[in-house]
């Protein structure tokens, strides 16, 4: 099939998905769509990579990528004082979030790159910006779920377009090795497989949910997009030559785990204490921090199970070489975004130190770790309490907090809330304010 009518086909096929997911939600307003194209921005390449303006990369973006982020930003802030947004009432709403937020700027004093250091912040501030839109809406949980189902159809379709008729986009090869690598419409394999992560366990949440109404599961056109979206993204996880990452399937069967634990134990009308999920949330918290200092001694059992060697592919000789820098500044870190610049990549040959924990500790050190730390137990707290009132909200909030702990053992994603993963928390966080509506009872089962 000639490329550019694969591109129409595709196109067609995403805009009939986009068309079903209005349809679901038609009272979801159309301002929605200013979050949904940040998080599609944040899950893909900068813009300066899709149209290679000169000067671009991944992590300084490009003046084209300045100007959309700027506009993103003003639309937002826009919106929020026409809309009257109540910012008092979220901060109040979500204390250790606006913290966090608030440490991440007080750390640029001592950055060495305090310039550098602001801009990454302010991406920050408009991820805050973009939760805040969300949290105007009539029903703030409606409209996330309509958000993370467009993304879904949209990000899905075109990564297996542009692997399979755009490879120069799609595919990635080995600097020494020549080795394939999919990458679909982010920047690295392991960037493809968090989106699949992400969309696979929405999709399979939305699927049950509709499963349990059986009477209307497969009279629903939207049942089957969802199915046909579901097995695009596990084609391109798992695939030949696929994203196949063994975080994101570790993370992927953790979260399924978790969903299962809650379905079973609602049809027992049964269930732990609240303060027992949270601890145990904070026990992998701290594995995965004292993982990075202990490296293979404590996972090298456990990775023969997910086709990995002793070393997590490398992972704990990166570590090894990070922890001295950690130890140089433990408690307040380099600043915020102050570490990996071009002079550390340079020196390490890599962007990330493989580890959510540690590059948090990296840029904002164990203070930073422990406001993250407590963003994520006082969330899981929350949701929990809300399983009585909003079970599926509740339950899909639970499930992407225990995959964000487990994936960030070994990936990074937490030291920013612009990270996509990270990005679907901090939307589920946003959208808990008490006198938001619960999901309509209906609304994952049409």
């Amino acid at each position: 099939m000639p490329p550019i009518l694969a591109l129409i086909l595709c196109t067609v096929f995403v805009l009939i998905l986009l068309w079903l997911d209005w349809q679901e939600s038609p009272e979801v307003s159309p301002v929605s769509w200013i979050p949904t194209v940040w998080l599609l921005y944040t899950a893909s390449k900068p813009m300066g990579l899709w149209f290679y303006t000169p000067g671009a990369d991944t992590e300084s973006g490009s003046p084209l990528d300045q100007i959309f982020m700027i506009s993103l930003f003003c639309l937002g802030l826009l919106i929020l004082a026409w809309r009257k947004w109540d910012w008092q009432e979220t901060i109040y709403e979500h204390p250790w979030l606006v913290v966090l937020i608030v440490y991440m700027l007080l750390s640029i004093v001592w950055s060495d790159i305090p310039f550098v250091s602001f801009k990454r912040w302010i991406r920050e501030l408009l991820a805050f910006a973009m939760a805040s839109v969300v949290l105007t809406e009539q029903n703030p949980r409606q409209t996330v779920i309509s958000i993370f189902r467009r993304s879904a159809y949209i990000l899905i379709p075109f990564s297996l377009l542009l692997i399979k008729y755009f490879p120069f986009y799609g595919v990635q090869y080995g600097r020494w090795s020549g080795s394939q690598s999919w990458v679909g419409v982010t920047t690295q394999k392991n960037g493809l497989g968090r989106l699949c992560l992400i969309a696979s366990f929405y999709l399979v949440w939305m699927l049950v949910g509709r499963w349990r109404k059986r009477d209307i599961f497969w009279g629903s056109y939207q049942t089957y997009a969802d199915i046909i979206v579901l097995s695009l993204a596990v084609f391109l996880l798992l695939g030949p030559g696929g994203a196949y990452s063994a975080t994101a399937v570790a993370a992927l069967a953790s979260g399924l785990l978790v969903y299962v634990g809650l379905l079973w134990m609602r049809s027992r009308k049964t269930g732990l204490e609240a303060n027992t999920v949270t601890a145990l949330l904070a026990c992998i918290v701290i594995i995965g921090t004292v993982t990075v200092f202990v490296g293979g001694a404590t996972v090298g059992a456990f990775t023969s199970t997910l086709g990995r060697d002793d070393t997590l592919t490398g992972r704990t000789d990166v570590w090894d070489s990070l922890i001295p820098t950690v130890s140089n500044q433990p408690i307040l870190g380099a600043g915020f975004g102050g570490f990996w610049s071009p002079r550390t990549r340079a020196k390490y040959e890599i962007s990330e130190g493989h580890s959510g924990y540690l590059d948090v500790i990296l840029d904002i050190g164990f203070v930073g770790l422990f406001l993250v730390s407590i963003f994520l137990l006082s969330s899981c707290l929350r949701a929990y309490r809300e399983l009585d009132r909003d079970f599926d909200w509740a339950a899909l909030w639970l499930c992407y907090l225990f995959m964000v702990a487990i994936h960030n053992i070994t990936e990074s994603s937490l030291n920013s809330l612009t990270s996509h993963l990270t990005a679907v928390l901090l939307f589920l966080a946003i959208a808990y304010a008490p006198d938001s509506p619960a999901l309509p009872h209906d609304e994952i089962g049409k």
